[in-house]
């Protein structure tokens, strides 16, 4: 460890599709979130870490906070809570081309009982013709809340995130690092994987199949292929709630398989920096959103 180190803790919270998980890889520099437009694309508490000199910036990524509908949600919705009370300093992230709804309301209220900094992130900036629609947002919230700082970005473009970070830095304390300096998430590597093929998925399936999707690496193995390079052998089985999900998930021939399978390869070999050898499986799981056991076999568990 340095001497005088610094760390700040920081929890990304909002409704879905606020842009909670591009921020994250944004200001990560490195893509470690799953982003999909599809909602609740998030669904445990990610950990990206982002060392700079003497400071450790470690960043909690939430689901988008939502109505239980199941036990998966009550999950969800939990990590949400936890996060909250965990740490100094709070980023609500909200979306600037929708109104302020009774999330962002009630998120406020349950950090008002915590002595948490608030910063409000109004996020999609690139999607504002009339600025002048920008001020009246910022009003709109301030009444609201006392933020510390509100700060406006696009977290597609990269806009405003150089102004979060010198915010997050006046915020960090006297600490020791808690996490490796080299290191970017606390999620294992399996669980990176499965989330870049869930991701791929997501942005290929229709509107009713993604949510009742989980994604398991059943084994990984590294070789040598013929010519010496190093060759990643993955074999991940992606599942589903309904016979019927299963056919679409494959597609005609297993053309959707192919495809979803493809997208996960490139991105695993830019990740991993190494030759992808994916193979791709469905099975069938009804309902294992109600299914505690199965939550907690999909690490979705919030305890």
């Amino acid at each position: 460890m340095q001497n005088n180190t610094k760390n700040v803790f920081v929890s990304i919270i909002g409704r879905p599709n606020a842009g909670k998980s591009s921020l994250l890889n944004g200001l990560i520099g490195e893509k470690i979130a799953a982003v999909s437009a599809k909602p609740q694309t998030t669904r445990t508490k990610i950990t990206g870490v982002l060392t700079k000199g003497e400071i450790q910036y470690v960043f909690m990524d939430t689901p988008g906070m939502h109505k239980s509908k199941n036990k998966l949600s009550e999950h969800m919705i939990n990590a949400v809570n936890e996060s909250i009370s965990d740490v100094e300093t709070v980023m609500l992230v909200v979306d600037c081309t929708k109104k302020i709804s009774d999330t962002e309301k009630s998120l406020l209220y349950s950090i008002k009982s915590s002595k948490s900094k608030v910063i409000l992130i109004i996020n999609k900036i690139d999607l504002i013709e009339n600025k002048d629609n920008l001020i009246k947002i910022i009003s709109e919230y301030s009444n609201l809340y006392d933020f510390e700082e509100v700060i406006p970005v696009s977290a597609l473009n990269g806009d405003g995130l150089d102004i979060i970070m010198d915010v997050l830095t006046k915020n960090a304390v006297d600490g020791p690092h808690y996490f490796p300096d080299d290191m970017l998430t606390d999620q294992p590597e399996k669980v990176v994987m499965a989330e870049i093929i869930r991701e791929k998925a997501l942005n290929n399936l229709n509107e009713e199949i993604p949510h009742g999707i989980a994604v398991t690496i059943e084994s990984l193995n590294e070789r040598d292929n013929r010519v010496g390079e190093a060759v990643l052998d993955i074999e991940a089985v992606i599942y589903c709630e309904k016979d019927s999900h299963k056919g679409i998930v494959i597609g005609k021939k297993g053309s959707m398989l192919r495809k979803i399978g493809e997208q996960a390869r490139f991105e695993l070999e830019e990740f991993f920096q190494i030759k992808v050898n994916l193979q791709c499986w469905v099975k069938v799981k009804g309902g294992w959103r109600n299914r505690e056991g199965m939550i907690r076999n999909f690490g979705l568990s919030s305890k």
